[in-house]
């Protein structure tokens, strides 16, 4: 059964920075993409972005270019989100998912899903 577990959320002041992880367990997730989303009140869960676990291979949503960096670390199954040069607009519920494929970047196309880290940014 497959396990997601992120931390790492919190409070920051704009312009700081916040490092999230997400442990998997579960099964070996070659083949896999791991993503990150994100849900701010009121609003659709949106994607942040993704790696391919065996290639490392990522990709963004616009919003997050330059500031994001999605990374894994295959002997700790852990995926990681460092985020840089926080904006309020960047608060909402971060959360991990996996799923067998490649370049999806719908929700609806992720089959796992963590419980969420909550990640604030006060202006």
């Amino acid at each position: 059964q497959v396990q997601l577990v992120e931390s790492g959320g919190g409070l920051v002041q704009a312009g700081g920075s916040l490092r999230l992880s997400c442990l998997a367990s579960g099964r070996t997730f070659n083949g896999y993409t791991m993503g990150w989303f994100r849900q701010a009140p009121g609003k659709e869960r949106e994607f942040v972005a993704a790696i391919t676990w065996r290639a490392g291979s990522t990709y963004y949503t616009d919003s997050v270019k330059g500031r994001f960096a999605i990374s894994r670390s295959e002997a700790k199954n852990t995926v990681y989100l460092q985020m840089n040069s926080l904006k309020p607009e960047d608060t909402a519920i971060y959360y991990c998912a996996a799923d067998f494929s490649f370049g999806k970047r719908s929700p609806r196309d992720y089959a796992y899903w963590g419980q969420g880290t909550q990640v604030t940014v006060s202006s």
